[in-house]
């Protein structure tokens, strides 16, 4: 007997269990069957469903399901990424609610040995949600970025871009995170606008002729500036350059120098240079040979680089500090509010320091310009297509790539450490050490580098890591190239710009020939979704309430180029009613 209505919580799960059990989601064994393989964009291990997911998913899922039943060989080949800054502090943050216990005071092994078990714990969420929505995936190939055969291929891209010369240690300037002591990349810097104030200081000339005036947002900042520039073409400042200025509190003699960095428009013309702590003042310091002095440690506080009395203070404690001095030394000439962009963690939401360290960096030059090829000449396609020109515009402006991470959950940085600094960089400790034995003529102790990889530098290599290479497997003879890979345009350089990069030097092939650029999901009024709104949509709620095909459908109906979708629960109970 046919019950009246269709209950979709207890027919879509027996369904899929079906599927799943007789096979139906591996690709076809026909040597005649034409490839067509897609990966996905593996979610955080811990992670759980959102609607973007549920979007991005059902959307690959469609394109999977068509190919496969029209006779192709599909693979949809699913797997999750151990995201190292993400999942450390969910773990962290567990160890301070059990009574305070910081990581370091667990040591490094008892540490990664805790995230292994939360991992085994909470990993598997969301590859039974991604089931609960219907996704095909071939579950059998189900990849992880800490697998071995995946850690394996990470070990051999990093050795071997080293050998190649793309892949070096250097000290830089980075986004420093005080509280996860860890450089980030940009993905994870927040831009917040925020209340603040220009505070103008005068440094008096060495000559005791004048004094000259300059602005800043970060007071504690001029503890390690080396210089001040003018615009060359500044006719106000053409009799000082050259001149020299006594920094005030530290008693330095700092150069004038002419720079077109300096803009004659803003403030008094003339800038302090901290090339330690400033993006753009570190290129001033390269272009003029500057000193980079770092008057910050780890954890944000004033390091030794600094006049005692400021030692160990908290920065924003010297900030005052600074102020109050510059006051009391007749040097303060006025203070301006203003309303500017400060970067903060995204994940700390601490303000993140431009902080010079020693760091290891990928020569992103050299590997963008075949993956610019590869787009321009068609052999991958972006859609919607206006996506191309934000792709150049990042790609042809690409900076190095700082790789490495403080963190301990993550692929350890293969390079060893001899007692005079030499590194020896090779796959495992034993070739290690026989290069060391061999570099110094006896058996020589060393040192791992503490630090582990950005996580973008393994998922980069998912497309291919996946299939089982370096190994020439049969999968990846037969499914790499990928065809399409859906995602959010939010990770085009993260993600995508890296796949294309290390795609292509280490297979000779793009990683895929097309991507498609899903829409965000919004409210119903058109506004982004946020728990601080409360307008957040749980997929898992909507499947249970109306069915994973009324929610799918519903995504796929109104999903179209280069159009956000404005989601209703009111257009899902039609799409029910409709079905």
């Amino acid at each position: 007997m046919l019950d009246k209505t269709f209950d979709p919580k207890t027919a879509e799960p027996r369904l899929y269990a079906r599927w799943e059990a007789s096979g139906a989601f591996s690709p076809t064994d026909d040597p005649s069957a034409e490839p067509f393989s897609v990966v996905i964009p593996p979610p955080n291990v811990t992670g759980s469903l959102h609607i973007g997911h549920a979007l991005n998913n059902t959307l690959q899922d469609v394109l999977i399901r068509f190919e496969r039943m029209r006779g192709k060989a599909a693979l949809w080949l699913p797997g999750t990424d151990h995201a190292g800054i993400a999942t450390q502090m969910v773990v962290e943050r567990q160890l301070a609610a059990e009574g305070n216990i910081g990581r370091r005071d667990m040591g490094r092994e008892a540490f990664v040995e805790r995230v292994w078990a939360w991992k085994a714990e909470s990993g598997g969420t969301i590859t039974r949600q991604l089931r609960r929505l219907g996704a095909s995936c071939d579950w059998s190939r189900e990849r992880f970025t800490l697998d071995e055969g995946l850690s394996a291929a990470v070990r051999k891209v990093f050795v071997t871009l080293h050998k190649q010369g793309l892949l070096y240690r250097d000290k830089r300037l980075v986004n420093w995170d005080p509280h996860l002591q860890t450089a980030i990349s940009d993905l994870e810097v927040e831009q917040r606008e925020v209340d603040g104030h220009f505070w103008r200081f005068a440094y008096p000339l060495e000559d005791g002729s004048g004094e000259i005036v300059v602005a800043t947002t970060r007071p504690e900042t001029m503890l390690g500036d080396t210089a001040v520039a003018v615009n060359p073409k500044d006719e106000r400042y053409a009799h000082l350059v050259g001149k020299k200025v006594r920094l005030p509190i530290v008693g330095r003699l700092i150069p004038i120098v002419a720079d077109d960095y300096a803009d004659p428009e803003k403030g008094s013309g003339a800038v302090k240079i901290t090339p330690a702590h400033d993006f753009n003042d570190f290129q001033v310091g390269k272009r003029h040979g500057l000193e980079m002095i770092n008057i910050l440690d780890d954890f944000g506080c004033i390091s030794d680089a600094a006049p005692e009395a400021y030692r160990g203070l908290d920065r924003f404690v010297a900030r005052k500090k600074v102020v109050a001095e510059f006051e009391a030394l007749e040097l303060l000439r006025g203070i301006d509010p203003t309303r500017h962009v400060v970067p903060h963690g995204d994940r700390s939401g601490v303000v993140v320091e431009p902080y010079l360290t020693d760091q290891w960096f990928v020569d992103a030059v050299t590997l963008a310009r075949p993956a610019i090829a590869a787009v321009e000449e068609g052999r991958t396609v972006l859609e919607p297509a206006a996506w191309s020109k934000t792709y150049f515009e990042w790609m042809r402006n690409i900076e190095p790539w700082c790789v490495s991470r403080q963190l301990w959950w993550g692929h350890r940085i293969p390079a060893w450490y001899g007692p005079d600094g030499a590194v020896f960089v090779e796959e495992t400790e034993a070739e290690a050490q026989a290069a060391a034995n061999a570099h110094y003529g006896a058996e020589t102790a060393l040192r791992q580098d503490e630090d582990v990889l950005d996580t973008w530098f393994s998922s980069g290599l998912w497309p291919f890591s996946t299939l089982g290479w370096p190994d020439q497997t049969d999968d990846l003879k037969r499914f790499y190239p990928t065809h399409t890979l859906v995602t959010g345009f939010d990770i085009i350089f993260y993600w995508v710009a890296r796949m294309m990069m290390l795609g292509l030097h280490f297979t000779g092939e793009v990683p895929f020939r097309r991507v498609f650029f899903n829409a965000l999901v919004r409210d119903a009024a058109g506004k982004k979704m946020s728990k601080s709104k409360g307008n957040v949509m749980d997929p898992l709620d909507l499947i249970d309430t109306y069915g994973a095909d009324a929610l799918r459908f519903t995504l796929t109906a109104m999903s179209g180029q280069g159009r956000d979708i404005k989601l209703s629960t009111q257009r899902i109970e039609g799409y029910r009613n409709f079905g």
